[in-house]
């Protein structure tokens, strides 16, 4: 069985391409995605040119993605696992792996949505243009989302919309888990979401425009759980959670009156422009 990288991993040996010529690191944050994670590991190979590794995250050593990730690794030299240490949470998840990583750029990324890797390229390339926060978008230049629960694509259309149309988001879509940032970014956003869900993302798109961070979008086609697998969405502790950051980034971009005026700058894939 491959040996599992803790938060703080010896990465002398864990890494077999030279750390330096790695530019982009890719967190995967899983909880049982073996069906999800055996068609976006081989996605991820086939697609991604820049140097990089993949960094799957799993909260316990039972986790099923793990065989996904053992079986493939011999083809893969750059995929690796991290064992998440620091909480359970897609908010510990992401700290683990950016604690274990070594790339110039970090891509936060959702095992169960398929689609949107295609953006990954024109993601690198807005923070080759100079952004520093790069999100993808579900609701504008022609994304969209398909297939994920009723009420949890609903409630995240309405939150979008109120932020960007009323409160003043410069983003278009803030809730979404497809991040891309330069490294030193993270500890200047001191995240504090509780672990339920993806709600860190929000967060972090709110934070990122109070820090007065250069940020870009770049439109996705989002198709949730395209290979099946189960949801760990929980309408309850979900909404409370998201709610509880949509009211404090409406307050807080209200007041900072000059996010609304934020240059976005955007990125149209060429299958989209066509």
């Amino acid at each position: 069985m491959t040996e599992i990288a803790r938060a703080e991993p010896d990465k002398s040996t864990a890494i077999q391409t030279n750390e330096k010529d790695i530019k982009l690191s890719i967190l995967l944050p899983v909880r049982n995605e073996s069906a999800n994670l055996k068609v976006m590991l081989r996605i991820l190979k086939a697609v991604t040119e820049v140097p990089h590794e993949v960094l799957v995250i799993c909260d316990f050593p039972e986790d099923t993605s793990i065989p996904v990730v053992n079986a493939i690794q011999p083809e893969y030299p750059n995929l690796r696992l991290v064992l998440n240490t620091l909480g359970r949470g897609v908010i510990n998840a992401i700290r683990a792996g950016v604690e274990a990583s070594v790339g110039e750029y970090i891509l936060i990324y959702a095992v169960d949505e398929i689609a949107p890797i295609l953006a990954l390229e024109d993601m690198m390339a807005l923070l080759d243009e100079g952004c520093d926060f790069v999100t993808g978008t579900r609701y504008a230049y022609g994304g969209r989302r398909l297939g994920g629960t009723v009420v949890g694509g609903m409630l995240s259309r309405i939150a979008n919309w109120l932020l960007h149309s009323l409160v003043g988001s410069a983003l278009s879509d803030s809730t979404t888990g497809l991040k891309m940032f330069r490294r030193p970014i993270f500890e200047r956003l001191h995240l504090e979401a509780r672990p339920v869900g993806w709600a860190v993302a929000f967060e972090m798109s709110i934070k990122a425009q109070l820090l007065g961070l250069k940020l870009g979008e770049v439109p996705v086609t989002s198709i949730d759980r395209l290979y099946g697998g189960k949801s760990t969405f929980r309408l309850g502790p979900w909404f409370v959670e998201y709610l509880r950051w949509f009211w404090w980034g409406a307050i807080q971009l209200r007041r900072a009156s000059g996010c609304k005026h934020t240059q976005v700058m955007v990125r149209i894939p060429v299958a989209m422009a066509t």
